[in-house]
């Protein structure tokens, strides 16, 4: 991606190689029209002539020869010192006779700067990122106890009352992160069985493919309904390949772990309720807000929605 300042995008570079090229103007001509000198003009022209389109992308600014970069067996040792024994930079530099900087140097560049990041008992990175929107959907499970009628401890404090009114069970949702994106559904269902589990999977795919995507996997833990016939059979009627995690692997499905987490955070815990039928009230409008207006850091930044159009448009890769 060019810098802030960059005078041409790769859209006006094919531009200015078009109007010399095809249209035989002078490239000082073009280089003033697009307010670049001619220098730069005639070092598109010569990448375009040799390389083709190609040529007009940004290049990587790493140089061809870095005779001072710590070989290739040091940068292993570091990372096997890693995943052995999950130290950081400092206590890593002393068991490997390295600068601090130069282990968080090795451990950014191979995504394994974050514990948190990694499988608890190999080390082994987790992060991924699928390829474009609907390449893989996150599916998970969560159970809510209801809010009582007149609210719940958050609205009445946790001290007994005669007549206080009692929990009144539990809500279920099945929950949906694009990986991708991270454009998220949420299904109200009645229960944890596999019916409920194919109810929101076909919810799911509706809301998906109003916005343009087709669910081409869909990844799930290994609970009961995720492994029963009907919902195998749901999906096959999709068109979409089912990927479970590995058993005692929760963290493989982190993205919707992790949506479940702020789902709580910033819905279902963030105010008091006086009642379940406030809080259900005020589901949609808070996904609508997550989706549309609230920018994600793991995206760049935007908002899912906006990921989600650039990918589809194949702008945002």
């Amino acid at each position: 991606m060019a810098h802030r300042s960059a005078r041409l995008s790769v859209f006006s570079r094919q531009l200015l190689v078009d109007r010399v090229i095809v249209l035989g103007k002078p490239v000082a001509m073009v280089a003033r029209e697009l307010g670049v000198s001619r220098a730069t003009g005639y070092k598109w022209v010569r990448r375009y002539r040799s390389d083709g389109l190609l040529g007009l992308e940004d290049g990587s600014s790493r140089p061809r020869r870095s005779p001072r970069a710590l070989p290739r067996e040091r940068v292993e040792a570091i990372l096997a010192a890693r995943v052995a024994s999950r130290y950081g930079p400092h206590r890593l530099a002393y068991l490997t006779g390295h600068p601090r900087s130069t282990i968080s140097g090795v451990l950014g560049r191979a995504g394994m700067s974050r514990l948190d990041e990694a499988d608890k008992l190999t080390g082994v990175p987790l992060r991924y990122v699928a390829c474009h929107p609907g390449a893989l959907l996150h599916q998970d499970h969560k159970k809510l106890g209801r809010v009582p009628s007149g609210g719940g401890h958050r609205v009445l404090g946790r001290a007994p009352a005669a007549g206080r009114p009692r929990g009144g069970g539990y809500d279920h949702f099945e929950v949906f992160v694009d990986d991708a994106s991270r454009v998220a559904f949420v299904a109200l269902v009645a229960d944890e069985r596999p019916a409920s589990a194919v109810d929101a999977l076909e919810r799911a795919a509706a809301f998906y493919a109003a916005r343009g995507l087709r669910i081409e996997r869909v990844l799930t833990d290994n609970g009961g309904p995720y492994r029963s016939r009907a919902y195998g059979a749901a999906l096959d009627r999709l068109g979409a390949r089912h990927k479970r995690t590995r058993p005692y692997r929760p963290q493989t499905n982190g993205k919707a772990e992790r949506f479940i987490k702020t789902l709580l955070a910033e819905w279902a815990y963030a105010r008091p309720y006086h009642s379940n039928d406030e809080r259900l009230a005020d589901l949609p409008a808070w996904l609508e807000f997550y989706n549309h207006r609230r920018p994600h850091t793991a995206i760049g930044g935007l908002v899912p929605h906006a990921a989600l159009v650039n990918n589809v448009d194949g702008n945002h890769n």
